[in-house]
Parts: C-alpha cells; structure tokens; sequence
C-alpha cells in the first residue's frame, strides 16, 4: 500500500499568463489572447505536474484569480470595499462585499475539472472555496429586501452545487479550501467565529452521502501570499479539537514549517475517527530551498511514527500561488519542491515496507 500525496492546488502562473492577465484588464489584449495564455498555461502545468510522477493533479488553479473569489468573476451585485485580511508582513486582500440578492455563483468549480480532464488522463482532485469564506461576503449592516438569513440558504445551495458538480464530473478528490479556520482565532480567541464558520460548512457537507465525503478534504493552513501567512501565530491545539468536528474523510494540515510537529501530530492522533486520513505537509512553499527527498522522507517517518499509518498521507503546507499574481516562488521552485514530495513520500513507503 503506498501512503497517498496531492498537491494543495495552486501553482504560480508564468509570468506571460500573469502579464497578458494585467493586460487585458486595461484592453491592450483581446480575451481571445488572454484565453490562448490560459489554455497554454494549463496545458504546461498539468505536463509537469504529470513529470513530477504526481499520482493526482490538478489544474494549479491556473484560470483562478484567486482560490478565494473564483465564484464572483462577472457578478455585478459587488462592491470592492469588503471584509480586509491583514498579514504578517503588513500587506492586505480584500473580499468584495455583496450588495443585492439573490447570490449566486458566476463560475463553478466543475469548468476547471472538465476542461483539465481533456489534457490528461490522470486523476484530478479539485480545490473550491468554503462557503464560511464566501458567508464573509455579506455586509455587517442587512440588505434590504435579502435578509442575511436567506444569503446563508443561498450560500449553502451554490456551495452544495460547487462540489457536487466537480465530483459529477470525475473528481477524484474534492478539497475544501478553509484557510479562515486559524485566522478566525486570531479575530475571535473564544473559537465562537470558528465553531459557526464549521457549522456552515457542515451544513453543506451533510448534503452528501458517508460515501461521498471519504472523496471530500478540507485544507487549513496560517494563509501564505508574497511569503507571508496571516495566522502562523495561532496554535493548533485551539484549532484541532473544533476543526476535526467537521464531516469531511480528509483533512490537509500544513506541518512542515510548525515548529513543534510531534507535538501537534500527537493532538492529530487523539482526534482521528477510523474514517479519516490525513494528509499532513511537508513541503512548505513560503521557504525558497527546495527540500530534498530524503528531508521529506524523515518528515514522513516523524508522522508515521504517531499517526495510524493506513490512514497517513502527505500534501504541501499550503498552495504555492493562491492569488495569480503572487509571483514570491518561482514557478521552478514549485515543481521542484512537488517532485521532492513525491519521491520523498515514496522513500519513506519503502523504508516502512509497503
């Protein structure tokens, strides 16, 4: 039995998508352009993502703006000046903030899957944004006429349809991407915003059979744009206990860059339920060295040590570009530290003998 490894999702864009994406907000290019750098840059990642010797793929989020506002592209119910997440290094994202109902997604996850899945043959996982994520969207004064009450039942169905629809079509795995977990226990210690952010989401969950949801992960991680996180400081210990309430198979934790990870995988361990695997990093995307197997292997073996190994896998800490134009690690680098996953994953598999 081989320990199962996936990406996380996103990998940085090359610099001539990311220039013909700038120029295209101010006309210099036609969107007949801008489409051949997408299909160019989806084609190339998925081929070296393929090189890597990645059992499961993914599209690298190549066509996203951002793994965050994917849904939005083309909704004319927003406003730019929404909810603000501040990071370490003092740079800022802003959400959009909805101003009229109904909400409803413009895209969904399913056209990426579906237009991957023409250039390879591999299985492909696809990431989509959680809907405690998108519930931020709504202002903290109501709507007239779109009570918050039925955003969230809105919410809920296009969040419900955003998973379903990937795994309709062929998703190997689907993760749920749930990165405001930790910074949520930066805004509110108490764990109140975190406990309503996974009761939303496990609304949407419960909308699937047991079957299903061994398919569907949530991703947590401190955030990581331009080398920055926004929540490194937030312990896991505060965070576990609640994010394992979730009703999801497959939990992606970013551990490769915690400075106390036996610590940590020994929480993970007391809170496993026989039907989950974890996938837990060790690549960590913010630092610019590039691991090497062997460093990946001894991570693997530090985790199989504590955790059930039948139910052990391994991912990256977090995307390696969760905003197209966050160009901090070089393209190079991604797919350098990706094979160093792969190979490292399958030393430590022959070192325990499977």
């Amino acid at each position: 039995m081989p320990i199962p490894t996936e990406s996380i999702g996103s990998i940085p864009r090359p610099a001539t998508l990311v220039e013909a994406i700038l120029q295209s907000q101010t006309g210099l290019i036609t969107p007949e352009t801008l489409q051949e750098r997408y299909d160019e840059a989806l084609r190339d990642t998925l081929q070296r993502l393929e090189a890597t010797g990645s059992p499961v793929l993914t599209d690298g989020e190549q066509t996203k703006p951002s793994f965050a506002t994917y849904p939005l592209s083309g909704l004319t119910n927003l406003a730019p000046d929404g909810v603000v997440i501040p990071f370490a290094d003092g740079h800022t994202r802003q959400l959009p903030r909805l101003t009229a109902g109904p909400f409803r997604y413009a895209v969904h996850a399913r056209s990426f899957l579906e237009k991957a899945a023409t250039l390879t043959r591999r299985p492909l996982k696809q990431a989509v944004i959680s809907a405690s994520a998108l519930s931020l969207l709504y202002p903290q004064e109501p709507i007239p006429g779109y009570p918050r009450e039925a955003f969230l039942a809105d919410l809920i169905d296009e969040a419900e349809q955003d998973i379903r629809g990937a795994l309709d079509v062929g998703a190997a795995t689907v993760q749920i991407d749930f990165t405001e977990a930790r910074l949520s226990l930066l805004l509110d210690p108490s764990g109140g915003l975190l406990r309503s952010f996974i009761a939303l989401n496990n609304q949407v969950l419960d909308r699937f059979s047991p079957e299903e949801r061994q398919r569907i992960g949530v991703h947590v991680c401190p955030g990581g744009d331009h080398d920055s996180t926004h929540s490194a400081g937030v312990d896991y210990a505060s965070l576990l206990p609640d994010l394992f309430q979730m009703h999801a198979g497959r939990f992606y934790l970013q551990m490769a860059s915690e400075p106390d990870r036996p610590r940590v995988l020994r929480i993970v361990r007391d809170l496993l339920h026989p039907h989950h695997t974890v996938f837990i990093g060790v690549i960590d995307p913010i630092t610019p060295a590039i691991e090497t197997p062997e460093q990946v292997r001894g991570r693997v073996l530090e985790a199989a040590a504590i955790l059930p190994l039948h139910q052990l896998g391994t991912t990256d800490d977090c995307g390696f570009s969760p905003f197209a134009d966050d160009r901090s690690t070089s393209r190079e680098t991604a797919f350098a530290k990706i094979k160093a996953r792969v190979e490292g994953t399958a030393l430590a598999a022959r070192t325990l003998g499977l």
